[in-house]
């Protein structure tokens, strides 16, 4: 079968197999296969079901900085689970250390977006020891659901309930629309119409974005929203006890994680910054660059620490 490393635009990918701690089998990838960029290592917990395109500044060769992510369970050419229950947050935690194993890497810098906030709060609640600093992309520490549809201001509560319900919904027609979606033609005109939804905005790189799209909408429907409400299950992580270097990245008018809600997290933090983009939940296919610099200024401050 084609991969969607054959059908999208070239970018030094390379993708390896890793098994997590209860045997499922992950399709992990980094931008370097090579060991030629010259810069640190950071770990990529990625938006659900999201693919490594969905990062435009991280896959020039001149980014300065090796990533290693994974594409989630039952997506991007990893396993599902033996028990359908065993794709939360806890696991995506496991995959994170196993994938952190698999490459050597005892401490680092960890990103991530959407649902991948979630997933690096808690690791590095539960696993402090691993985790340098943190860069959150469009995401929360927490109670995901709760922040979604943020421009309208609704109460925590009802966005909740909306958006649970609305995802229960769109879980059970999953397996009579997934012939549909599977075969949308997705390329730079389809990309034209998303990018003025309001549901994204203008990219940097529409040829880059139709490979995102396509990645993600290879993954079944129903699939895809099953993981989702099971991630919705994932309280607030109490931030308390995390105490390195965050910096927090919203876009304003996002429908899936409310910059208002990012904003919060953020001063309930010893040390972090906050900062707002003019975009959408895909900020970091917007402005690239400026989030790109955001992510650089965070690790030449880490490593500046350590110096110290």
């Amino acid at each position: 079968m084609q991969s969607t490393a054959d059908t999208a635009p070239a970018a030094t990918i390379a993708f390896r197999d890793v098994l997590s701690d209860d045997g499922t089998r992950l399709r992990a990838w980094t931008n370097d296969p090579d060991h030629r960029i010259e810069g640190p290592t950071v770990l990529l917990c990625n938006g659900l079901g999201t693919s490594a395109f969905a990062w435009p500044a991280l896959l020039d060769p001149a980014c300065g900085v090796r990533v290693v992510s994974w594409n989630h369970r039952g997506t991007g050419g990893s396993d599902r689970p033996a028990r359908d229950e065993a794709c939360g947050v806890d696991e995506l935690v496991q995959d994170a250390l196993s994938v952190m194993d698999h490459f050597g890497l005892d401490r680092v810098v960890v990103m991530g977006w959407s649902i991948g906030v979630n997933t690096m709060f808690q690791l590095a609640v539960d696993h402090p020891e691993r985790v340098q600093g943190l860069f959150a992309v469009a995401g929360v520490p927490g109670d995901t659901f709760s922040s979604m549809l943020g421009p309208l201001r609704l109460p925590r509560p009802a966005a909740r309930a909306v958006t649970v319900n609305l995802s229960r919904v769109v879980r059970l027609a999953g397996r009579a629309i997934t012939p549909v979606t599977t075969r949308l033609p997705i390329g730079e005109r389809a990309i034209a119409v998303l990018s003025h939804s309001g549901f994204m905005f203008p990219v940097a790189d529409p040829q880059l974005a139709a490979a995102a799209v396509k990645a993600f909408l290879a993954t079944p429907i129903d699939w895809y929203f099953h993981m989702a409400l099971t991630t919705s299950l994932h309280r607030r992580v109490s931030l308390s006890g995390v105490d390195v270097p965050c910096v927090l990245v919203a876009g304003r008018w996002d429908v899936l994680a409310g910059a208002r809600h990012i904003a919060t997290a953020a001063e309930r933090l010893p040390d972090a910054s906050y900062v707002e983009l003019p975009g959408s939940h895909f900020v970091q296919m917007e402005h690239p660059a400026e989030v790109h610099r955001l992510l650089l200024d965070l690790l030449a401050r880490v490593s500046d620490d350590q110096v110290a």
